[in-house]
């Protein structure tokens, strides 16, 4: 039971971030195809983007990465979910309500350790997503997120894998800043005007709460993330097009202001609120389950 108890809070997490990415997976496709698509001077509607995806790849394409994507979410959002809660759990004080600055110290903590053990699967699902929008002769082909592993680490050696890991700890930071630290604060909130704790509309309430912030802080890191990791060297000079993710962030500053940053923030939002609504709420039920188990 040790081991469980130990466990448990991962597999939560694994649980629930899995159930939020079949659902979301066609969202995040197009997503990553505006955020490409915007940098490199394409459409950033997120109609012509889905029709054109549809045309070259048919309904399965929206699927494209589904298994790298799932990968990411057992170890990512089990690690990000898990680690948040034995953080709070280890800094709470019996008998006072948690201050927001150690609820934001658990989450940029959490956030920042767990995209690093998730980098590899989130590196492998970028290069899914956006393979087709590349020449045929410059396409990886990639078969799954096990032949992405083993392709990634041949070509470029294991550090390959955690290519784009800083711009993607980053974001991870923020994206844990705004979905774990703003629904724990807006749970307390709503408790606080008389809505019962642990109803459907306390975890329905501040999870939709929680998936405004979580979009809105992270979307500078994630379009930067998604340049970072999608970059292939210029096949003349072989030099890449970005030093880093600074000179990166610079260089789209510098082409388009500090708004093209948040490029596509409709279909982020669309994308991230939902995801972080579906994997709370999905928590929140799992953890009533293990309950009901006795586990």
């Amino acid at each position: 039971m040790e081991a469980w108890k130990a466990s448990k809070p991962f597999v939560t997490g694994s649980m629930s971030g899995c159930m939020a990415t079949f659902c979301i997976q066609p969202i995040d496709m197009i997503k990553v195809r505006i955020q490409i698509g915007g940098a490199e001077g394409g459409s950033t509607s997120p109609i012509e983007v889905t029709k054109q995806l549809l045309k070259e790849d048919g309904v399965t394409g929206m699927y494209r990465g589904l298994s790298a994507g799932l990968t990411r979410q057992v170890f990512y959002t089990g690690a990000r979910l898990g680690l948040y809660d034995i953080f709070t759990e280890a800094a709470k004080v019996p008998g006072e309500k948690m201050p927001f600055w150690k609820t934001t110290v658990c989450a940029l903590s959490a956030g920042g350790i767990a995209a690093v053990i998730g980098n590899p699967a989130d590196l492998s699902l970028i290069r899914m997503q956006t393979d087709s929008m590349l020449p045929v002769a410059e396409r990886r082909n990639y078969t799954g997120v096990g032949n992405a592993f083993s392709s990634i680490v041949r070509d470029e050696g294991v550090g390959g894998l955690f290519k784009g890991a800083l711009p993607t700890a980053t974001r991870a930071m923020a994206l844990n800043f705004g979905m774990l630290g703003f629904n724990t604060l807006a749970k307390d909130a709503l408790a606080d005007m008389g809505v019962a704790k642990g109803s459907a509309t306390q975890t329905f309430g501040a999870s939709a709460i929680a998936g405004f912030f979580a979009s809105f802080f992270s979307l500078p890191f994630d379009y930067v993330k998604t340049q970072v990791q999608k970059m292939k060297p210029d096949p003349v000079t072989g030099e890449l097009p970005f030093k880093g993710p600074i000179d990166c962030a610079m260089q789209q500053v510098k082409k388009g202001g500090v708004t093209r940053l948040w490029t596509g923030f409709p279909t982020y939002y669309v994308r991230i609120a939902p995801h972080a609504m579906i994997t709370l709420i999905a928590q929140d039920n799992v953890k009533k389950m293990w309950t009901s188990m006795g586990l």
